[in-house]
Protein backbone atom coordinates (compact mmCIF):
# COMPACT_ATOMS: atom_id res chain seq x y z
CA UNK A 1 0.00 0.00 0.00
CA UNK A 2 1.32 3.43 -0.93
CA UNK A 3 1.89 5.82 1.98
CA UNK A 4 0.10 9.11 1.46
CA UNK A 5 2.53 11.97 0.89
CA UNK A 6 1.51 14.83 3.20
CA UNK A 7 2.95 18.36 3.20
CA UNK A 8 2.68 20.87 6.04
CA UNK A 9 2.24 24.61 5.46
CA UNK A 10 2.09 27.37 8.08
CA UNK A 11 2.60 31.12 8.33
CA UNK A 12 5.48 33.19 9.64
CA UNK A 13 3.88 33.76 13.07
CA UNK A 14 4.85 30.19 14.04
CA UNK A 15 8.39 31.61 14.35
CA UNK A 16 9.98 28.26 13.51
CA UNK A 17 13.74 27.91 13.29
CA UNK A 18 15.33 27.56 9.83
CA UNK A 19 16.56 24.10 10.91
CA UNK A 20 13.02 22.89 11.71
CA UNK A 21 11.67 24.30 8.46
CA UNK A 22 14.40 22.59 6.45
CA UNK A 23 14.23 19.25 8.28
CA UNK A 24 10.54 18.74 7.55
CA UNK A 25 10.27 20.74 4.30
CA UNK A 26 7.65 23.00 5.92
CA UNK A 27 6.36 25.76 3.65
CA UNK A 28 6.02 29.11 5.46
CA UNK A 29 3.71 31.86 4.19
CA UNK A 30 5.03 35.29 5.26
CA UNK A 31 2.46 37.59 6.88
CA UNK A 32 2.86 41.22 5.76
CA UNK A 33 3.47 43.95 8.32
CA UNK A 34 3.05 47.61 7.31
CA UNK A 35 5.33 50.21 8.85
CA UNK A 36 5.16 53.85 7.72
CA UNK A 37 3.48 52.82 4.48
CA UNK A 38 6.07 50.19 3.56
CA UNK A 39 4.95 46.55 3.38
CA UNK A 40 7.44 44.01 4.75
CA UNK A 41 7.01 40.25 4.55
CA UNK A 42 7.71 38.93 8.04
CA UNK A 43 10.83 36.80 8.25
CA UNK A 44 11.83 37.69 4.69
CA UNK A 45 12.07 41.46 4.22
CA UNK A 46 12.68 42.48 7.83
CA UNK A 47 14.21 40.78 10.85
CA UNK A 48 12.64 40.97 14.29
CA UNK A 49 15.47 43.19 15.60
CA UNK A 50 15.18 45.58 12.63
CA UNK A 51 11.43 45.77 13.04
CA UNK A 52 11.50 46.83 16.69
CA UNK A 53 14.27 49.34 15.94
CA UNK A 54 12.21 50.96 13.19
CA UNK A 55 9.05 50.81 15.29
CA UNK A 56 10.55 53.22 17.83
CA UNK A 57 10.86 55.97 15.23
CA UNK A 58 7.76 55.08 13.18
CA UNK A 59 5.54 58.06 12.37
CA UNK A 60 2.37 56.00 12.04
CA UNK A 61 0.90 53.10 13.96
CA UNK A 62 1.97 49.77 12.38
CA UNK A 63 -0.55 47.29 11.01
CA UNK A 64 -0.67 43.81 9.53
CA UNK A 65 -2.52 42.36 6.57
CA UNK A 66 -3.26 39.02 4.96
CA UNK A 67 -0.82 37.49 2.48
CA UNK A 68 -1.87 37.62 -1.20
CA UNK A 69 -4.21 34.67 -1.67
CA UNK A 70 -2.79 33.78 -5.08
CA UNK A 71 0.67 33.26 -3.58
CA UNK A 72 -0.68 30.79 -1.03
CA UNK A 73 -2.71 28.86 -3.60
CA UNK A 74 0.43 28.64 -5.75
CA UNK A 75 2.29 27.04 -2.80
CA UNK A 76 -0.46 24.40 -2.61
CA UNK A 77 -0.38 23.79 -6.37
CA UNK A 78 3.42 23.55 -6.38
CA UNK A 79 3.21 20.92 -3.62
CA UNK A 80 0.64 19.04 -5.70
CA UNK A 81 3.06 19.14 -8.64
CA UNK A 82 5.77 17.74 -6.34
CA UNK A 83 3.58 14.70 -5.73
CA UNK A 84 2.00 15.58 -2.39
CA UNK A 85 -1.44 13.98 -2.02
CA UNK A 86 -2.57 16.21 0.84
CA UNK A 87 -1.56 19.53 2.42
CA UNK A 88 -2.26 20.37 6.06
CA UNK A 89 -2.14 24.17 6.34
CA UNK A 90 -1.93 25.39 9.96
CA UNK A 91 -2.43 29.09 10.66
CA UNK A 92 -2.83 31.74 13.33
CA UNK A 93 -6.11 31.96 15.21
CA UNK A 94 -9.14 33.12 13.25
CA UNK A 95 -9.85 35.47 16.19
CA UNK A 96 -6.59 37.36 15.42
CA UNK A 97 -6.71 37.27 11.61
CA UNK A 98 -9.26 36.47 8.93
CA UNK A 99 -6.54 34.62 7.00
CA UNK A 100 -7.55 31.09 8.02
CA UNK A 101 -11.16 31.67 6.95
CA UNK A 102 -10.03 33.26 3.67
CA UNK A 103 -8.04 30.10 2.96
CA UNK A 104 -10.92 27.81 3.88
CA UNK A 105 -13.07 29.61 1.33
CA UNK A 106 -10.46 29.36 -1.42
CA UNK A 107 -8.92 25.88 -1.26
CA UNK A 108 -11.59 24.44 -3.56
CA UNK A 109 -9.70 26.28 -6.34
CA UNK A 110 -6.76 23.88 -5.87
CA UNK A 111 -7.34 20.78 -8.02
CA UNK A 112 -4.07 18.82 -7.99
CA UNK A 113 -3.91 18.09 -4.25
CA UNK A 114 -6.26 18.03 -1.27
CA UNK A 115 -5.86 20.89 1.23
CA UNK A 116 -7.06 20.89 4.85
CA UNK A 117 -6.88 24.31 6.52
CA UNK A 118 -6.45 24.06 10.29
CA UNK A 119 -7.15 26.87 12.77
CA UNK A 120 -4.47 26.66 15.47
CA UNK A 121 -6.66 28.88 17.73
CA UNK A 122 -3.37 30.45 18.86
CA UNK A 123 -0.13 31.73 17.33
CA UNK A 124 3.65 31.94 18.00
CA UNK A 125 5.51 28.99 19.57
CA UNK A 126 2.36 27.04 20.46
CA UNK A 127 1.23 27.09 16.84
CA UNK A 128 4.80 26.15 15.96
CA UNK A 129 4.46 23.06 18.16
CA UNK A 130 1.27 22.03 16.33
CA UNK A 131 3.09 22.50 13.01
CA UNK A 132 6.09 20.44 14.15
CA UNK A 133 3.81 17.69 15.47
CA UNK A 134 1.94 17.50 12.15
CA UNK A 135 5.25 17.40 10.26
CA UNK A 136 6.71 14.63 12.46
CA UNK A 137 3.55 12.53 12.16
CA UNK A 138 3.44 13.02 8.39
CA UNK A 139 7.09 11.99 8.12
CA UNK A 140 6.32 8.91 10.24
CA UNK A 141 3.70 7.82 7.69
CA UNK A 142 0.53 8.74 9.60
CA UNK A 143 -2.61 9.56 7.64
CA UNK A 144 -4.48 12.87 7.67
CA UNK A 145 -7.26 11.07 9.57
CA UNK A 146 -4.71 10.27 12.30
CA UNK A 147 -2.90 13.61 12.29
CA UNK A 148 -5.91 15.94 12.65
CA UNK A 149 -7.28 14.31 15.85
CA UNK A 150 -3.74 14.33 17.29
CA UNK A 151 -3.58 18.08 16.61
CA UNK A 152 -6.99 18.59 18.24
CA UNK A 153 -5.82 16.71 21.34
CA UNK A 154 -2.59 18.70 21.54
CA UNK A 155 -4.38 22.01 20.92
CA UNK A 156 -6.60 21.31 23.92
CA UNK A 157 -3.52 21.28 26.21
CA UNK A 158 -2.27 24.78 25.30
CA UNK A 159 -2.12 27.66 27.73
CA UNK A 160 -0.67 31.15 27.62
CA UNK A 161 -0.61 34.21 29.86
CA UNK A 162 0.96 37.44 28.77
CA UNK A 163 1.75 40.89 30.11
CA UNK A 164 1.74 43.97 27.89
CA UNK A 165 3.18 47.38 28.64
CA UNK A 166 0.44 49.18 26.80
CA UNK A 167 -2.98 48.00 25.65
CA UNK A 168 -3.18 50.65 22.91
CA UNK A 169 -1.76 48.34 20.24
CA UNK A 170 -4.38 45.67 20.91
CA UNK A 171 -7.19 48.21 21.24
CA UNK A 172 -6.34 50.03 18.00
CA UNK A 173 -5.95 46.77 16.15
CA UNK A 174 -9.31 45.50 17.45
CA UNK A 175 -7.65 42.34 18.80
CA UNK A 176 -8.85 42.67 22.41
CA UNK A 177 -12.40 41.50 22.97
CA UNK A 178 -13.08 43.19 26.34
CA UNK A 179 -10.95 46.30 25.88
CA UNK A 180 -13.44 48.81 27.29
CA UNK A 181 -13.17 47.45 30.83
CA UNK A 182 -9.40 47.79 30.84
CA UNK A 183 -8.65 51.07 29.10
CA UNK A 184 -8.26 54.23 31.16
CA UNK A 185 -6.23 54.72 34.31
CA UNK A 186 -3.65 52.25 33.05
CA UNK A 187 -0.64 54.08 34.47
CA UNK A 188 1.56 51.60 36.32
CA UNK A 189 -1.09 48.91 35.85
CA UNK A 190 0.03 45.69 34.19
CA UNK A 191 -2.89 43.95 32.48
CA UNK A 192 -2.74 40.16 32.33
CA UNK A 193 -4.06 38.68 29.11
CA UNK A 194 -4.83 35.19 27.89
CA UNK A 195 -6.62 33.35 25.11
CA UNK A 196 -10.12 32.55 26.34
CA UNK A 197 -10.69 28.77 26.37
CA UNK A 198 -14.14 29.02 24.81
CA UNK A 199 -14.00 31.96 22.41
CA UNK A 200 -10.23 31.67 21.64
CA UNK A 201 -10.11 35.47 21.71
CA UNK A 202 -7.46 37.51 23.50
CA UNK A 203 -9.00 38.73 26.75
CA UNK A 204 -7.66 40.92 29.53
CA UNK A 205 -8.66 39.29 32.79
CA UNK A 206 -6.78 40.98 35.62
CA UNK A 207 -5.12 44.30 36.40
CA UNK A 208 -1.92 43.98 38.41
CA UNK A 209 -0.15 46.88 40.13
CA UNK A 210 3.44 46.06 39.20
CA UNK A 211 5.46 43.90 36.84
CA UNK A 212 6.87 41.87 39.73
CA UNK A 213 3.35 41.10 40.98
CA UNK A 214 2.24 40.28 37.43
CA UNK A 215 5.02 37.68 37.13
CA UNK A 216 4.07 36.22 40.51
CA UNK A 217 0.39 36.02 39.55
CA UNK A 218 1.18 34.19 36.30
CA UNK A 219 3.40 31.77 38.24
CA UNK A 220 0.50 31.09 40.63
CA UNK A 221 -1.89 30.51 37.73
CA UNK A 222 0.61 28.22 36.02
CA UNK A 223 1.14 26.25 39.25
CA UNK A 224 -2.64 25.79 39.55
CA UNK A 225 -2.89 24.63 35.93
CA UNK A 226 0.00 22.24 36.50
CA UNK A 227 -1.89 20.45 39.28
CA UNK A 228 -4.89 19.87 36.98
CA UNK A 229 -3.05 17.83 34.35
CA UNK A 230 -1.84 14.23 34.45
CA UNK A 231 0.74 14.62 31.67
CA UNK A 232 4.10 16.43 31.42
CA UNK A 233 4.20 19.99 30.09
CA UNK A 234 6.83 21.94 28.24
CA UNK A 235 6.81 25.70 28.42
CA UNK A 236 8.44 28.81 26.96
CA UNK A 237 9.02 32.39 27.95
CA UNK A 238 8.38 34.71 25.01
CA UNK A 239 9.47 38.33 24.77
CA UNK A 240 8.87 41.24 22.41
CA UNK A 241 12.42 42.57 22.06
CA UNK A 242 13.27 42.25 25.75
CA UNK A 243 15.57 39.21 25.88
CA UNK A 244 17.18 40.18 29.20
CA UNK A 245 13.82 40.13 30.98
CA UNK A 246 12.85 36.93 29.18
CA UNK A 247 16.06 35.12 30.14
CA UNK A 248 15.74 36.21 33.77
CA UNK A 249 12.16 34.98 34.03
CA UNK A 250 13.02 31.69 32.34
CA UNK A 251 15.72 31.07 34.98
CA UNK A 252 13.31 31.93 37.78
CA UNK A 253 10.61 29.62 36.42
CA UNK A 254 13.07 26.76 35.88
CA UNK A 255 14.09 27.00 39.55
CA UNK A 256 10.47 27.08 40.77
CA UNK A 257 9.15 24.31 38.51
CA UNK A 258 11.97 21.77 38.05
CA UNK A 259 9.65 19.16 36.48
CA UNK A 260 8.91 21.45 33.53
CA UNK A 261 11.33 22.15 30.69
CA UNK A 262 11.34 25.90 29.94
CA UNK A 263 12.49 27.09 26.53
CA UNK A 264 12.72 30.58 25.05
CA UNK A 265 10.92 32.13 22.14
CA UNK A 266 9.83 35.54 20.94
CA UNK A 267 7.09 37.72 19.49
CA UNK A 268 8.12 38.68 15.96
CA UNK A 269 6.92 41.70 13.97
CA UNK A 270 3.33 40.60 13.25
CA UNK A 271 2.42 39.64 16.82
CA UNK A 272 4.64 42.42 18.20
CA UNK A 273 2.52 44.89 16.23
CA UNK A 274 -0.49 43.88 18.30
CA UNK A 275 1.17 43.37 21.69
CA UNK A 276 3.74 46.16 21.59
CA UNK A 277 7.42 46.14 22.50
CA UNK A 278 8.44 44.67 25.89
CA UNK A 279 5.43 42.33 26.04
CA UNK A 280 6.33 39.07 27.79
CA UNK A 281 4.50 35.76 28.08
CA UNK A 282 4.51 32.26 29.49
CA UNK A 283 3.15 29.60 27.13
CA UNK A 284 2.86 25.84 27.54
CA UNK A 285 1.59 22.67 25.92
CA UNK A 286 1.65 18.93 26.52
CA UNK A 287 5.14 17.47 26.13
CA UNK A 288 4.59 14.62 23.68
CA UNK A 289 8.26 13.60 23.79
CA UNK A 290 7.99 12.21 27.35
Amino acid sequence: MNVMKIAVVTDSTAYLSPADIAQFNIKVVPIPVILDGTVYDEGKDISTAEYYERLRTAKTFPSTSQPPLGEVLKIYEDLGNEGYDHVISIHLASTISGFVNTLKGAVSEVHNTKVTVYDSQITVILMGELVMTAARLAQAGRTVEQILPALDDLRATMGEYFIVNDLQNLVRGGRLSNAAAFVGGMLKIKPLLTFDDDSHKIVAFEKIRSLKKAYARIEDLFAADLTKVDYPLKAWVLDANDPTAGDAWQAELAAKFPAVEFGRSYFGPVIGTHLGEKAIALAWIKDTTK
